[in-house]
């Protein structure tokens, strides 16, 4: 940077070398006054004349460089001694050091304060930035640096130096240099500069040549920047004079009176908003208060209540927990004996030519979901026949053994099915049959239902705490379910009255149809002899309670159908019969005829009768 271009926005940072409070020797004092006139005469000048003592001519002569420091001066004190010597030494030498930046227009504040360093003899002082600080700060060239040390806890002005900017000379490194004492050294934008040192010819710089702008754009942007400055000038100029008329001028109190009286309005409204909000929350409280009073003093009579309560129910407890205790007894016992029921009704037993774990229901041999397809329509029917009681022995035992099944079952026969609704599949392929119909997608539909089945089969044995080995035995997995459920070591209880009336008002009702067609009063002697021979097999406990005799079934039949006969001549006016039981033979009294059970209502036949009227039908 040449010399004329340097100014005090490219001032970056400041280092001081070699602090010292001692005047240099080797040299007089009007020598040094002589060295450095614009800054020792002008500080006699502003400050009154300060007398120094007169050094001798052996003073004055420079020190030799060669002279041997001497360490045998300490060698026979104490170590207290050298210690105060050494602190002596530091104290004389090292302290805290600041500097402050200032301009030449007689203002007293500075325009740049570093930071404090502590204790140390060169300062490396942070770098600052000074662009900020306006053009007439900016752009000049001279400035007045301070340097402020502390000694004995007091700071005193160790330091004035006027520098000019176009006047220092450069240095490139802090390296290799013997500095004076109190020496500056000024970091500007390209390189270190120093007063004190010889100056040195900073190396070139290698880098391509740039454009640059013309003498008239040049003049532009100074004419421009110099309007800029006017402006601002002219602004705080205007800025200085309002706020001195302003002052002189006295205030009128009446504006700021009325802004008061407006923002104390607002204020009393907002408060008057605030106190009707408040007094509508505290009636919420008092009314919400209130409530939960009401709601303390009616939870407080219930707790009563439910205390007295207690105490009653303390004293049925026992008896509560011997019915809850009996009543499980007989839930388990009804089970065990509807499992045998069931186990009967449906036998599971094993094949005697077949292979390990192949068994038979109700005679039907079913394989452990395998089956060949080039098997023949016979096999078919047999393995559809088989699923159908699987299924029908499966949808029973879900209802008695409390188990909803993943997967629900419709037992028809060998044409049962089964319906998945958990698995994402179309609304209207849920349905899977347990029969084949022929063909490949019929195949694996089958084999899934199979597989379905057997899903249903294992959640049943879950319920009931056995571990399934292998899902595809569907026989020996209801075999052992049906094994377990009617184990037990005491006795099967009985069955509950009344199952066998039922059964008879069901046949009595088929038989009063088969009458009404046409039949006559021989085939109703017909059929009550076939009804008596019926009932002539042995019986249940309730059946044999009722008489143990056909004759008293006859006539409890007859009973019944004479007085469901003369109930409806009444209603019907009297006409088609005599009342009668030969009467039940013609054609309007048998359309009239109502029994106890009519074919819609769902019957459950909990008794021994059952298997007597399937082995009947069968």
């Amino acid at each position: 940077m040449l010399p004329q271009n340097r100014r005090l926005r490219h001032l970056q940072g400041i280092y001081f070398r070699n602090l010292s409070f001692t005047r240099p020797h080797g040299r007089a004092a009007d020598d040094l006054e002589a060295d450095l006139p614009s800054t020792k005469l002008q500080s006699l000048h502003d400050g009154p004349p300060q007398l120094h003592h007169s050094h001798s001519s052996e003073s004055l002569l420079p020190t030799r460089a060669n002279s041997r420091r001497r360490s045998t001066n300490f060698a026979n004190v104490s170590p207290i001694t050298r210690q105060k010597q050494l602190e002596y030494t530091i104290e004389s030498r090292a302290a805290d050091v600041f500097f402050s930046l200032h301009c030449h227009d007689g203002e007293e504040e500075p325009v740049y304060i570093s930071e404090v360093s502590e204790r140390a003899i060169n300062f490396n002082f942070r770098f600052f930035d000074l662009s900020q600080a306006g053009p007439t700060v900016t752009r000049k060239h001279q400035f007045i640096i301070k340097i402020w040390a502390k000694r004995q806890q007091s700071w005193t002005l160790l330091l004035t130096e006027d520098v000019d900017l176009r006047s220092l000379n450069y240095l490139g490194s802090l390296r290799n240099h013997h500095f004076p004492p109190n020496s500056l050294v000024f970091q500007l934008v390209d390189g270190l500069y120093s007063v004190e040192l010889s100056s040195q010819t900073p190396e070139p710089k290698q880098a391509p040549p740039l454009p640059t702008s013309s003498y008239n754009a040049l003049m532009k942007l100074s004419n421009l920047d110099n309007s800029i400055q006017d402006a601002l000038a002219t602004r705080e100029a205007l800025t200085a004079q309002i706020n001195s008329l302003l002052e002189r001028s006295p205030p009128d109190a009446v504006p700021q009176a009325q802004d008061a009286a407006q923002l104390a309005s607002k204020f009393v409204a907002s408060q008057t908003r605030a106190l009707r909000a408040a007094q509508a929350r505290k009636a919420d409280l008092q009314a919400s208060i209130e409530a939960r009073r009401a709601a303390i003093r009616e939870g407080r009579a219930a707790q009563a209540r439910a205390a007295e309560d207690v105490k009653h129910a303390r004293a049925k407890l026992p008896a509560s927990i011997a019915l809850l205790s009996s009543t499980r007894e007989n839930i388990h016992g009804q089970r065990r004996r509807i499992c045998e029921d069931l186990a009967r009704i449906f036998p599971i037993a094993p094949v005697p030519s077949g292979a390990p774990l192949s068994f038979s229901i109700c005679g039907v041999p079913l394989p452990n979901t395998d089956y060949d397809p080039t098997s023949s329509s016979s096999a078919e029917e047999a393995l559809s026949a088989g699923l159908g009681y699987v299924a029908h022995l499966a949808h029973l035992l879900q209802f008695y053994l409390s188990v909803p099944l993943p997967y629900a079952l419709s037992p028809f026969g060998s044409r049962s099915s089964v319906r998945d609704d958990i698995s994402l599949l179309p609304d209207s392929q849920r349905e899977f049959p347990l029969f084949l119909r022929g063909g490949a997608t019929a195949q694996y539909r089958f084999d899934y239902a199979w597989f379905l089945l057997n899903k249903d089969v294992e959640a049943l044995c879950v319920s009931a705490g056995l571990k399934v080995v292998d899902i595809r035995h569907t026989l020996p997995n209801l075999k052992y379910l049906l094994y377990v459920c009617s184990a037990g070591r005491d006795e099967v209880p009985e069955r509950k009255r009344g199952g066998v009336r039922g059964l008879w008002a069901g046949r009595m009702k088929t038989k009063g149809r088969s009458m009404g067609a046409g039949a006559g009063a021989g085939a109703c002697a017909d059929d009550a002899a076939s009804v008596s021979t019926v009932g002539s097999r042995p019986g249940s406990a309730d059946s044999e309670a009722l008489g143990g005799g056909g004759r008293q079934r006859e006539q409890l039949m007859g009973r019944v159908i004479s007085k469901e006969s003369e109930n409806n001549s009444s209603i019907g006016g009297g006409g088609g019969g005599s009342g009668s039981a030969d009467g039940i033979s013609s054609g309007g009294a048998s359309a009239r005829i109502g029994l106890p059970f009519d074919e819609s209502a769902k019957l459950t036949l909990r008794t021994k009768g059952l298997r007597e009227n399937v082995g009947a039908r069968a």
